[in-house]
């Protein structure tokens, strides 16, 4: 049985994505359903990741004392409903940097791995973009793309890696989970 762990992608997963990103604070808005979604995998023994590219940081749109400020919100927000990210993994560079960090490649998820020390094989990962799907896949963590975000243009393109399932909205993927692994 996998770890009782699940990553999530934090923009169009968890929160409305924005082409122009995620600024600020007042700018995070949680997607409805997802911060209860969160709660429901803690309240059942589940650990809760965040595995996000935020080449704003790289590109100078925002500072890393803003991005800790957009964490603090979705702690907090979430913690009013019981719920909690055990840990929020990032990549901050911009996209034509040379890093192992950025999605699609692997690198977050070993440092995932490596940190909690636990075999990613069969950990949903839950993702809006191909990127999310591929570096998850890599490492054998089951992809669940939601089409909430960028989702609906992701499912449209394809691609998908092989055993992607596929959910309505971050809420709809977690009754999967749960279901999934009654005791």
């Amino acid at each position: 049985m996998p770890t009782k762990l699940v990553i999530l992608d934090r923009d169009g997963v968890i929160n409305f994505d924005s082409a122009q990103f995620i600024k600020s604070p007042a700018e995070w808005k949680p997607i409805p359903g997802s911060l209860e979604a969160i709660a429901r995998l803690n309240q059942s023994g589940y650990k809760v990741v965040v595995a996000t590219n935020q080449s704003g940081v790289g590109r100078g749109l925002f500072d890393m004392e803003t991005l800790n400020s957009i964490h603090t919100k979705m702690h907090k927000a979430l913690y009013t409903l019981g719920g909690r990210i055990d840990a929020i993994f990032y990549c901050p560079h911009p996209a034509d940097s040379d890093c192992d960090c950025r999605k699609p490649k692997p690198g977050m998820f070993k440092r995932i791995s490596e940190t909690l020390n636990a075999d990613l094989k069969g950990v949903p990962a839950i993702g809006d973009s191909l990127r999310d799907l591929q570096a998850c896949a890599f490492l054998g963590c089951q992809p669940m793309l939601v089409h909430t975000g960028k989702g609906e243009k992701t499912r449209t393109e394809g691609n998908l890696p092989d055993g992607t399932l596929e959910f309505a909205d971050l809420a709809a993927a977690v009754d999967f989970i749960l279901s999934r692994h009654k005791a």
